[in-house]
């Protein structure tokens, strides 16, 4: 059975690469297409892997990924090697980079707008008033910088760590639990311990058990009852039950 959700910091392929490209220091205009091409499928097969529904523009981009790899793999041939000596061959990456190019101009600038419109939201034409009750502040409230794809690969890291644990041989029990009983077992499990590790929601090692709770975990997230946060890349994802205002 099929489960698709949503969550905003999933925008598309070309923000996947940005994030690839990010996160593994790389130059944007000289990718390592081969490098960036296996971990882009990685991402795809984990998102197959946890039956959400991958956009038919990630398949596209995985295909562009592959053929730009394979012509970079290709040999020049003798006689394309004497015109070097003419003129220079265009770069196969070269379309891609100028499409990454614009993304980010284009994302910085919706961030910069972002920033300001929350700076706006800040200023209140009142007279000063005694918000006293309202000066306590918890740091802890936003989702920050933690995204579905950083999400994803700590899903990978874990099935890894997983899979290296488990013996060669092993009793296979099955145990249904729903997307919605899993849910109301996080927030249980939040309620009122403060920040808890990521990993710590995956004591159960079976595969299915591992799929239900971070599908309900993204749905969380989705509905705001709980909020990721991480230090730097790669570091440890930490998740918490989000405080609700009255006025939500």
């Amino acid at each position: 059975m099929q489960y698709s959700v949503k969550v905003d910091a999933f925008e598309g392929p070309l923000d996947l690469l940005l994030h690839l490209i990010n996160k593994y220091e790389v130059d944007i205009y000289d990718i390592p297409v081969s490098q960036i091409t296996d971990q882009y499928l990685t991402f795809i097969h984990t998102m197959k892997e946890l039956q959400l529904d991958v956009a038919s523009e990630y398949l596209v981009m995985a295909a562009t990924l592959l053929a730009i790899k394979s012509k970079m793999l290709l040999p020049q041939r003798e006689e394309e090697l004497l015109e070097d000596d003419m003129e220079f061959d265009e770069d196969p990456r070269d379309e891609l980079v100028q499409r990454l190019v614009e993304y980010r101009k284009f994302k910085e600038a919706a961030n910069d707008l972002k920033e300001k419109e929350s700076s706006r939201s800040l200023l209140y034409a009142r007279p000063p008033a005694d918000i006293s009750e309202y000066s306590r502040e918890d740091n802890h409230t936003s989702i920050g910088d933690v995204t579905l794809y950083d999400m994803l690969a700590a899903f990978q890291k874990m099935s890894r760590r997983v899979k290296e644990k488990k013996p060669k041989r092993t009793r296979i029990q099955g145990q249904d639990i729903s997307i919605e009983e899993r849910m109301k077992d996080i927030r249980k499990q939040l309620l009122g311990k403060g920040r808890r590790r990521f990993l710590d929601l995956f004591a159960e090692e079976d595969r299915g058990h591992m799929i239900v709770t971070f599908l309900a975990v993204l749905e969380l997230m989705k509905t705001r009852d709980v909020a990721c946060e991480q230090d730097g890349n790669f570091g440890e994802i930490m998740i918490f039950e989000r405080e609700r205002k009255v006025s939500e």
